[in-house]
């Protein structure tokens, strides 16, 4: 889409997650409780993230809003959901679809949609993070898929702006992302209670990608002085031509 790949999708194995923020999404959501979830996806694409839930904690109820029509009826086609899932797809933004949801009626909700390459202004703003912390569960947790550019100012801010709804927060991502040598994907963490920073820590140092969390004092160092968007965020920055990911 907007011509960067959107998702990778295994119909015979959707446990393999091949782009690493999916796989960071997966290890933040396996740090829940055993047993079905009720996550709540804002962006569909090739319901890549869905379908690992699905596989993974059978049953769980999940909604999907993905306002592309076109782009979900060709997934349908070309990529069959599973028999018997719980996954329904509603055709609105995030931010509508959202507001039509009960308070307390998800565990997880993930934010995964860009547009142009870039995550909408209305998915970063104090609106957006308020519906989000109003539909989490008090032990749910809120999940953020980020681009930003070495110096995570744009990542800084959004931070800055969930955590006045939602207080306990992290960030994963690779090193070289963490360390400002590319331009890539963060993975921000939010609930209305404190983080199983102890599994995260334990299930960070098992995965096979270069990965760091940073939390507490570490998190702060990096968010030292940004200031929290308003009502309407602001886009994250244009991504880098091909070929021109990384920045030394």
């Amino acid at each position: 889409m907007d011509g960067a790949p959107q998702s990778h999708v295994q119909p015979d194995d959707p446990t393999l997650l091949v782009f690493e923020y999916v796989q960071h999404l997966a290890l933040a959501i396996d740090t829940m409780p055993p047993g079905p979830l009720g996550v709540t996806h804002v962006g569909g694409a090739g319901l890549t993230l869905p379908r690992w839930v699905e596989a993974t904690r059978p049953g769980s109820p999940q909604i999907v809003l993905e306002p592309d029509e076109a782009l979900t009826e060709l997934v349908r086609r070309e990529v069959p959901l599973p028999r018997r899932h719980r996954i329904r797809v509603r055709p609105v933004d995030g931010l509508t679809g959202l507001r039509a949801l009960r308070d307390g009626s998800a565990d997880v909700v993930v934010t995964d949609a860009y547009a142009g390459g870039r995550v909408p202004a209305e998915l970063a703003g104090t609106a957006y993070a308020n519906e989000v912390a109003r539909v989490l569960r008090p032990t749910g947790l809120a999940l953020w898929n980020l681009a930003d550019e070495p110096g995570m100012r744009w990542v800084s801010r959004l931070v800055a702006t969930v955590s006045t709804l939602l207080p306990h927060v992290a960030l994963l991502a690779t090193h070289e992302v963490l360390k400002g040598r590319r331009f890539g994907n963060s993975v921000l963490l939010a609930g209305h209670a404190p983080l199983p920073l102890e599994t995260l820590r334990r299930e960070v140092a098992r995965t096979s990608l270069p990965t760091g969390l940073r939390e507490g004092a570490a998190l702060t160092r990096l968010l030292a002085g940004a200031k929290p968007f308003g009502e309407a965020g602001e886009q994250s920055p244009h991504p880098p031509e091909t070929g021109r990911w990384r920045a030394r």
